[in-house]
């Protein structure tokens, strides 16, 4: 199979941003990011190596056929490439939830646009960023109104397109209103295995006293850069629940900045790497408000020959008195051919805070094994309940019963495969 170009030629983008009708602020923007890509720096993540497979691939043309949607319940669903399907509830159009697919918000919501789009992740700020917005050919633009308490989750089903050699360049952007209350369930998944990698970018607006929940299960199966970034303003908050299970070889990139006084964020994240795959996840909260708190848990299970790295980033600037920053990163390898690391960094530029953290490297404890095998579980079964306890604390954290045990399913998969290629490498 033929490599084909990282980017489009400048001609090339603008004939696609034409086919789109694209108002000229949106081809701006893509100029913009294009240029972006000859200048801003590589991005640098610490002891993962991603240049192999990270870097964006595919053909920037508009779909001349559509792939089918899979059944979804999800009250917003979208293949990459493609037009977004929207099936709100009735509670959630009653509120006034907006949502548009991304061609379409750049046509109805121009000022909205300028003033949010790629300003939580700038294409400025590194050369994946760049490429990504210069090529980005799909999403979704949500908006939540202030004041707007949502008792039921917002759910949406979003799919990579390895079904062609169609460019997979997938943006989220959600606004919080000032002072609403909702949470977010998400399932991202492949559909095919033909597309070599992918780019998906998710940025996230937390207006004055906003309180989002985001929980998302992880499913992708292509080489791929996943971004998730958000900006909270004054005692906002909100709190990740992710479930890394993917298949491919996967470079996470979360980013969460507390720029308002009183903000705070957690994130709680597990993550399963199997077979010869490669998964580096960075995790970065960064103080900028005064009296901010931020919180990382992130747990991983490594078996076979696979990699999981995990860095966790606190970063308390000058400035923001009275914040805090909490992390803890911890990492089972059940194989001896198996890499992992658990890196966290503190940067702390202020004196009057609280910061701490701690890191691990080991295996599973033989102390719950020998208990379990005693009353007659075999080994495999007896690792895989130790290691469902090692990852609850992000089960309990998602918000529907149906979610929560496509989740424990996905990790009793990945762990049972997982053993068996370890076996019969042994």
């Amino acid at each position: 199979m033929s490599k084909t170009k990282t980017f489009c030629e400048l001609s090339d983008l603008q004939h696609y941003s034409q086919q789109l009708q694209e108002p000229a602020v949106a081809w701006q923007m893509r100029q913009q990011a294009w240029q972006a890509t000859m200048t801003a720096p590589n991005p640098s993540f610490a002891k993962i190596n991603y240049r192999p497979w990270a870097n964006l691939q595919g053909q920037l043309t508009v779909a001349s056929q559509a792939v089918p949607l899979p059944a979804s319940t999800a009250q917003i669903a979208q293949v990459a490439g493609q037009p977004v399907q929207v099936r709100l509830s009735t509670e959630a159009q009653t509120a006034g939830v907006e949502v548009l697919d991304l061609v379409a918000a750049w046509q109805q919501w121009p000022d909205l646009m300028q003033q949010y789009f790629g300003q939580v992740m700038p294409w400025t700020s590194q050369q994946l960023a760049a490429t990504h917005y210069a090529t980005v050919n799909s999403g979704v633009v949500i908006r939540v109104p202030a004041n707007t308490k949502l008792q039921a989750p917002l759910t949406w089903d979003f799919y990579q397109n390895g079904t062609g050699r169609q460019l997979n360049s997938q943006h989220v952007l959600l606004i919080a209103g000032a002072d609403s209350e909702f949470s977010i369930l998400e399932n991202r998944r492949t559909l095919g295995s033909d597309q070599p990698s992918a780019s998906i970018v998710e940025e996230l607006v937390l207006l004055a006293g906003a309180k989002v929940r985001f929980a998302a299960i992880d499913q992708l199966s292509l080489p791929t850069y996943l971004a998730r970034y958000a900006r909270l303003a004054t005692n906002a908050r909100l709190d990740w629940a992710l479930g890394i299970m993917n298949d491919g070889d996967v470079l996470a990139d979360f980013n969460t900045d507390l720029n308002g006084q009183g903000s705070q964020s957690e994130v709680k994240a597990v993550a399963i790497s199997t077979g010869r795959q490669n998964q580096g996840i960075t995790t970065r909260i960064t103080n900028y408000g005064q009296h901010t708190k931020a919180n990382i848990l992130q747990h991983g299970v490594i078996l076979s020959d696979a990699t999981l790295i995990f860095n966790g980033i606190g970063h308390i600037v000058k400035g923001a008195r009275g914040s805090d920053s909490q992390q803890e990163n911890r990492v089972l390898m059940l194989s001896r051919t198996a890499r992992g690391d658990a890196n966290p960094i503190l940067l702390i530029d202020e004196n009057d805070v609280r910061a701490g953290h701690a890191a691990s490297v080991g295996r599973v404890n033989q102390e719950q094994m020998y208990y379990l095998m005693s009353r007659g579980l075999s080994k495999d079964l007896a690792e895989r309940l130790v290691i469902r306890g090692f990852l609850g604390s992000v089960l309990s954290e998602i918000p529907a019963a149906e979610a929560r045990q496509i989740l424990t399913d996905t990790i009793e998969r990945k762990l049972i495969d997982g053993q068996r290629h370890r076996d019969r490498a042994q």
